[in-house]
């Protein structure tokens, strides 16, 4: 008989029991499992990392290979946590060849806390080539979180070589696709920036940070588990299952994560989020998803709060060309790689999807294929409301402090943030636009100094495939500096640049503003030696290919700037090569004061026209500033944004909006030698373009080329640039939606800037910048050249609808070369005639009638090339349109002509012209419409009409299509041999 009843001592055996496995755990920092880690092999050693093949005696000879890639704030042996729920030896038995990329504990690694985002993407990229060596096949690439960030990055560095797939788990692109605690984005990404750059920049993420982050997620499920495992401790046999798992998360999993590396990838993918967008750099070298062509596997959990799904799935958008499969599993972030789910369905579905991709075996029918164009519901826009991955591994501790505080306020704060957002960000920069005065220093060379001082370790200039800092760029400049004043240029004078676009152009073109020199922009492909006498030049300064044209002008003193490195032989006489000057060698003389230059002071000297009619464009340091501030506003750039630029330095929307642009409103530029729309896309991508630039018709071949596979969810919100025909701006904001146009209009020496930034009326020009000059539209008799005016002899202001010419005021102090009219509407005012017709609506916007050479006098008066352009846009069948005058033989005036082409399997027909050119008075349309093959362009992508006026009005029977207007019938018909010879008779 015992002693004590069974239901008392029971309790006393279950607490001692508890007691005895509670001091284990206090002493030991857990219970032993007596299991044994899988064996490996260390296969290779790096200065990052150590390659681990995990069975190397046991793997078949013919299994594909995988190669893991844990997450920089966890151990290698996330892989392999306990017997029952290994990865590694789940992946042995089910036929797969496991590899571990260990980057050990970063603390306890000699220069471990001083490692880079770069140095882990460089080490995965290696371990690939390690493995594939060994094994000779292609390598499965596979990463959980952080870990398949790493991966996509490695795959893009390596163009898809030796990887035969891509698979992650719970590894977010979109990282703004998930906020923590349910704080405002822009609250959330600035605590995070200043967190990651004032705490944890000179040193690291402690293990213990991230692991008590890593519990905040969830404190309620932390303190359950807890709980529970005390509640537990009397039945070890009961704990010993999960014991490995839970000693992994308590401590023995967590390592400190590199303080450079985080501050890397913090300003990539979280503060710009260029997983997503592209751009994203790696040493020094551009690269985007895009790139990657290998099929991709993503393992999704659809309860996973700290890698949303909606920000896993973005992969789709980054990787357009990539055949995308998805396993969606009913997980939580580290329930996707550890526990029942991970054993039960992701290891055995991840091995037989690499069977599958060496040739062995059938797709497994749990994975999905995901369509190039899934549905709207299961896309992020563009820019994501969130924010978080890294915020919540890193940074998570305290969140449940102001979650409820963020409740009911939070809402309130995202809907005003959302209206206010933009225009806040831009009072800065108005402010400046307002302040600057003639005599306020202001300049090119200025700004990209204050960019230096800013941000001067951010990229700042993308070209080719390079990445460059606002430091790299501006020690250039420097350099260059030293080059110019050792030849004698000094503050004020006129220096030619004759350059293609290339880094050395911009650097150059930099200097010379930070000298205080004026930069005379000449154009290749025009009258070199009449532009280098009308800008006044002694000395031109070009690149190797442009060399010969700058030496055979004789009457300048030639050099050649670029393409640098050792003695050359340029072979061209008369040729200084300022390459082989030693920036350290020169002394620079005391009058040297980097960027002098004034608000009125002469800048830049570009040129319009061609031979006689060659035109010169002076551009001062303020009319400068304003458009760069003023696209800077108009765009709403922001560090967030890459500008690329595909026109030349020497044109205007350059100079003047692209570079300005950039550099006032803080974002990257990119550059391209020139525009191709078959690659457009590709560099797009690559650079992680957010504004596009364009002039004219140049977005024609883009908008008509066959789909590209970077064009699907690009991330290109604006095209900014000016002259787009009204047909073009429709269709590209109907095929590259949601990116829209905005159109600039600027008279380029005088203040006046328009802008269209609503981009609700295609074909307008909008409305005056803040801080550009006041403009108005003045009755004008095209006629007989002259204003129209009232009883007191001042200038007429038009109503709206009425058509005038435009006039800037004169701002205070503003030299120009342009003849000024004073007296227009009051005693004492100046104004500037642009030289366009223009006419305001209703609302006040501003809409571009006709240039004044542009307009057509006829025996019935001026008619407007614009409005029949316009109408002519308004057949679907039209793809460009051009309107013009054209003396017929014996004709004592012009007569208008329209000539279009046609888009693919358009087709025109008299009645369709007729219909769409009623809207105009009778007289307002052209006597002829006829198709032509093709519509010149210049080199900037400008219509030309003089080509088409000199091939003069087609022959009836010539095989293409030709209407005249019918007065009588008041339609258009079949141009005949008696409708020319009439037209010619009565004009």
């Amino acid at each position: 008989m015992d002693l004590f009843p069974k239901n008392l001592t029971a309790p006393v055996g279950r607490l001692g029991t508890a007691a005895q496995n509670a001091l284990e755990v206090a002493r030991f920092g857990g219970l032993a499992t007596d299991e044994e880690p899988s064996p490996f092999e260390v296969a290779g050693e790096h200065r990052v990392y150590r390659l681990r093949h995990y069975h190397p005696d046991q793997v078949a000879p013919d299994a594909p290979p995988i190669l893991l890639v844990p997450p920089l704030m966890l151990a290698a042996e996330i892989y392999d946590v306990s017997r029952q729920t290994s990865a590694v030896t789940l992946l042995k038995e089910h036929g797969a060849d496991p590899w571990v990329v260990d980057f050990g504990a970063p603390e306890r690694e000699e220069g471990g806390l001083e490692r880079t985002l770069a140095d882990h993407v460089l080490a995965v990229s290696d371990a690939v080539d390690a493995v594939a060596q060994q094994t000779g096949a292609d390598v499965n690439l596979a990463g959980y979180s952080q870990g398949g960030m790493f991966c996509y990055q490695a795959a893009a560095y390596r163009r898809n070589q030796g990887l035969s797939s891509v698979i992650t788990f719970g590894s977010p692109v979109d990282t703004r696709a998930a906020m923590p605690f349910g704080l405002p984005e822009q609250l959330a990404v600035a605590a995070a920036g200043v967190l990651v750059q004032r705490v944890f920049r000179d040193w690291a993420v402690p293990a213990w940070f991230s692991r008590t982050g890593f519990r905040m997620l969830d404190p309620v499920k932390s303190l359950r588990n807890r709980i529970d495992f005390i509640m537990r401790l009397h039945d070890r046999e009961a704990l010993l299952p999960r014991e490995g798992q839970r000693r992994f998360l308590e401590g023995d999993g967590w390592v400190a994560w590199p303080g450079p590396a985080l501050v890397d990838f913090y300003q990539q993918f979280v503060a710009h989020n260029r997983m997503l967008q592209g751009g994203f750099v790696i040493e020094d070298r551009l690269l985007t998803l895009a790139d990657i062509a290998c099929p991709i596997l993503s393992v999704v959990g659809t309860v996973d709060e700290i890698a949303p799904a909606a920000g896993v799935r973005a992969i789709r958008q980054a990787a357009p060309r990539a055949e995308v499969y998805e396993l969606c599993l009913r997980a939580g972030h580290f329930g996707l790689v550890v526990g029942t789910t991970a054993r039960t369905q992701t290891w055995p579905a991840v091995a037989a999807w690499a069977r599958w991709r060496a040739g062995d075996g059938e797709l497994p029918a749990e994975l999905v294929s995901v369509p190039d164009d899934p549905p709207a519901a299961d896309m992020l826009p563009q820019v994501g409301n969130r924010v978080g991955y890294s915020l919540e591994l890193a940074g998570g501790v305290g969140g449940e402090v102001v979650r409820s505080a963020w409740g009911t306020a939070g809402r309130t704060l995202r809907s005003v943030r959302e209206i206010t957002r933009e225009a806040v960000s831009q009072l800065p920069r108005l402010a400046r636009l307002e302040q600057i005065q003639p005599g306020t220093r202001i300049s090119l060379g200025l700004l990209v100094e204050e960019r230096r001082r800013r941000t001067g370790e951010d990229t700042f200039f993308l070209f080719g495939d390079r990445a460059y800092t606002a430091t790299d760029i501006n020690e250039r400049i420097d350099n260059v500096v030293s080059g110019l004043i050792s030849i004698g240029v000094r503050h004020g004078e006129r220096v030619g640049v004759l350059m293609g676009t290339r880094p050395s152009a911009l650097a150059l073109v930099v200097a010379i503003s930070r000298i205080g020199a004026v930069a005379v922009m000449l154009r290749p492909d025009a009258d070199i030696e009449r532009e280098a006498t009308l800008g006044q030049v002694h000395r031109i300064i070009a690149d190797p290919e442009r060399a010969p044209q700058a030496a055979g002008l004789g009457t300048v003193h030639a050099f050649v700037l670029g393409g640098g490195g050792g003695p050359r032989d340029l072979g061209i006489p008369l040729t200084s090569d300022m390459e082989q000057i030693d920036p350290g060698d020169v002394d620079l003389p005391r009058w040297y004061r980097p960027n002098p230059g004034r608000a009125s002071d002469l800048a830049f000297v570009l040129f319009t026209g061609e031979g006689e009619s060659t035109r010169v464009n002076r551009i001062t340091n303020g009319r400068w500033a304003l458009s760069a501030f003023g696209t800077a506003s108009s765009a709403t750039l922001s560090a967030d944004d890459t500008v690329y630029s595909v026109t030349p330095l020497y044109h205007a929307s350059a100079l003047m909006t692209s570079i300005g642009g950039s550099v006032a409103g803080g974002a990257r530029l990119a550059m391209a030698s020139h525009f191709d729309a078959s690659t457009f896309w590709d560099e797009a991508r690559r650079y992680g373009v957010s504004v596009a630039s364009y002039t004219w018709t140049m977005l024609h071949d883009l908008v008509t080329a066959p789909p590209h596979p970077g064009e699907r969810h690009h991330g290109v919100r604006l095209f900014i640039g000016s002259g787009m025909p009204l047909g073009l701006w429709r269709r590209v904001q109907d095929r590259f939606r949601p990116a829209r146009v905005l159109e600039f209009y600027a008279a380029t020496e005088a203040g006046a800037v328009l802008a269209n930034v609503s981009g609700a009326k295609p074909g307008a020009m909008g409305r005056p910048l803040p801080g550009s000059a006041e403009v108005r539209v003045a009755a004008y008799d095209v006629e007989a050249a002259r204003y129209l005016m009232d009883e007191d002899g001042f200038a007429i202001q038009c109503q709206p609808g009425e058509v005038g010419m435009l006039l800037s005021r004169v701002q205070d102090g503003s030299p120009t070369a342009a003849t000024q009219l004073r007296g227009m509407f009051q005693r004492g005012d100046a104004w500037l005639e642009i030289g366009d017709l223009f006419r305001r609506d209703g609302d006040g916007d501003l809409w571009r009638v006709d240039g004044i050479a542009e307009v057509i006098h006829t025996r019935q008066g001026g008619v407007f090339t614009g409005p029949i352009r316009d109408a002519l846009y308004g057949l679907p069948a039209v793809d460009l349109a051009v309107a013009f005058g054209f003396l017929p033989s014996g004709a004592e005036r012009e007569i208008a002509v329209a000539a279009v082409t046609l888009r693919e399997a358009g087709e025109l027909r008299p009645r369709d012209i007729t219909a769409a050119l009623a809207a105009l008075e009778p007289h307002q349309r052209p006597a002829i419409v006829h198709v032509v093959d093709e519509i010149p362009v210049t080199t900037w992508f400008r219509p030309l009409t003089g080509p088409l006026r000199e091939r003069g009005i087609p022959q009836p029977g010539e095989g293409v299509g030709a209407w005249f207007l019918d007065s009588e019938r008041d339609a258009y018909r079949p141009l005949t041999i008696a409708a020319r010879r009439r037209l010619a008779r009565v004009a």
